[in-house]
């Protein structure tokens, strides 16, 4: 089997690589950034936004996980038009794509935000959906529809898989874990807003990875399964743990925010029972794993640079 893995240079991507590769598939990666941390991967650069590029990249693929996305919330409030274009348009065209070179299964890449606007505080795969209040959870229903009906209309088998919170090694540095460990590593205080009770379920990347590949299970065909971690982690919670694996760092608590989204408990179970999957790394160790990561990239960075000084004093 050959994937086709869109966004396989980025955070997640890239570890949905690393499991496929473990698993024996044979993988192609279409990002608009060349991946750097394996050299066992096909590589085409090319935008959602290129047709043309996507249809030539699907030669000989089988199944195509489109993880490729503007997944920052902040940037899609700062740049809609732009995030518009790559999180729907950029999957309608994957899916056209896929339809003309008769793929026959496309796992799509969405998120638990879709429950933000739910009055539920328990919700699952079945609750229903409220219209969207922020244009990112908008762009990712827009594409479970497409996904649903390209199933439905040209026999397409889709799955939809909403992801929680994921931390761990090659983290976007602007989300909050980065942020508060890349603090406490300098020695500066972790701040939280108000009391810090708002939280996530937070869940450590590889585990999500590895819903990814058992994703292409034939139960999961049409399906959507949510993939969250098991517990509710609170901002305060995440600075505690960052102050206890790092040591010697400061909490300060600064105001609320008004309007800070307080955290939905979401359940996994359909993808326990289906799919045999649950996450299986905890939250301190997981955290750990990452602050060692970015101990050991930053210890290379500086290495690099250290290099660069030598050759130019001699």
């Amino acid at each position: 089997m050959k994937a086709l893995v869109t966004g396989g240079a980025g955070f997640i991507g890239s570890h949905v690589v690393d499991k496929l590769r473990d698993k024996g598939v044979e993988v192609r990666v279409y990002d608009m950034t060349m991946p750097t941390y394996r050299k066992d991967i096909d590589y085409y650069q090319g935008s959602l936004l290129d047709f043309e590029a996507l249809r030539m990249s699907l030669d000989k693929i089988e199944v195509v996980f489109h993880l490729a996305a503007v997944a920052d919330v902040k940037e899609v409030y700062e740049e809609p038009h732009y995030s518009e274009a790559i999180n729907t348009r950029g999957t309608i065209n994957v899916l056209e794509a896929a339809r003309r070179s008769q793929i026959k299964r496309v796992i799509y890449a969405s998120t638990t935000w879709v429950y933000s606007d739910c009055p539920e505080e328990i919700v699952g795969e079945t609750t229903p959906l409220p219209p969207p209040t922020h244009l990112y959870t908008a762009t990712k229903l827009a594409s479970e529809y497409y996904c649903l009906a390209y199933s439905r209309l040209y026999d397409i088998g889709t799955t939809v898989l909403r992801y929680g919170i994921p931390y761990g090694p090659r983290a976007r540095p602007g989300a909050v874990i980065p942020i508060f460990v890349a603090k406490a590593l300098r020695g500066e205080p972790l701040t939280i807003a108000g009391e810090g009770s708002q939280f996530r379920q937070f869940i450590y990347v590889e585990d999500l990875a590895e819903g990814n590949v058992l994703a292409l299970r034939s139960v999961a065909k049409n399906k959507i399964y949510n993939l969250d971690g098991k517990d509710k982690i609170t901002i305060k919670q995440i600075a505690e743990t960052v102050q206890k694996l790092v040591g010697g760092v400061k909490i300060e608590k600064i105001p609320a925010r008004p309007g800070d989204f307080s955290g939905k408990e979401v359940s996994s179970e359909l993808a326990k029972r289906e799919l045999g999957w649950e996450p299986k790394v905890g939250f301190e160790e997981g955290l750990r794993r990452y602050i060692e990561w970015h101990k050991k990239e930053e210890a290379e960075r500086e290495s690099k640079w250290a290099q660069i000084d030598e050759i130019l004093k001699s």
